[in-house]
């Protein structure tokens, strides 16, 4: 076990629960993008039991292991009310997936891109955004 794997040990969920949450990765999938598809279903995780996404690596986008790991230790450590939450991962069996909150609401760049906003209100969400991303103020 790396020293990566111990200190994360807490956010580790087993491949079958995820499994069985997405029908085998059959069906409930909700998006995709350069990591592989996401999939929404119900898992235990170290803060319970509630309804999640689970990004599930694949590696014919060109991500693997750096990308993974990167993305769980930078979730892990950061944490924000307006920040998808990290609740778990897998890495079994040559599996790479991690586990989020699951963002009843929908992602950020699909409401960015709907006509019900008027550019002033994009406008507003990218500097609100940006603040977000300084970090506190100095």
């Amino acid at each position: 076990m790396t020293s990566a794997t111990k200190e994360f040990e807490h956010l580790k969920i087993h491949l079958e629960e995820l499994k069985k949450a997405t029908n085998s990765f059959g069906s409930k999938v909700i998006g995709a993008g350069g990591f592989g598809k996401v999939y929404k279903g119900e898992v235990s995780h170290s803060k319970g039991r509630s309804m999640v996404a689970i990004k599930r690596l694949n590696r014919e986008y060109g991500q693997g292991d750096p990308e993974f790991w990167k993305e769980i230790m930078m979730l892990s450590r950061y944490t924000h009310n307006n920040l998808i939450s990290l609740l778990g991962f897998c890495d079994e069996n040559g599996e790479k997936i991690i586990v989020y909150e699951y963002a009843s609401n929908g992602s950020l760049d699909r409401h960015l891109s709907s006509t019900a906003l008027t550019w002033t209100q994009r406008l507003k969400i990218y500097l609100d955004a940006a603040r977000g991303m300084l970090g506190p103020k100095v």
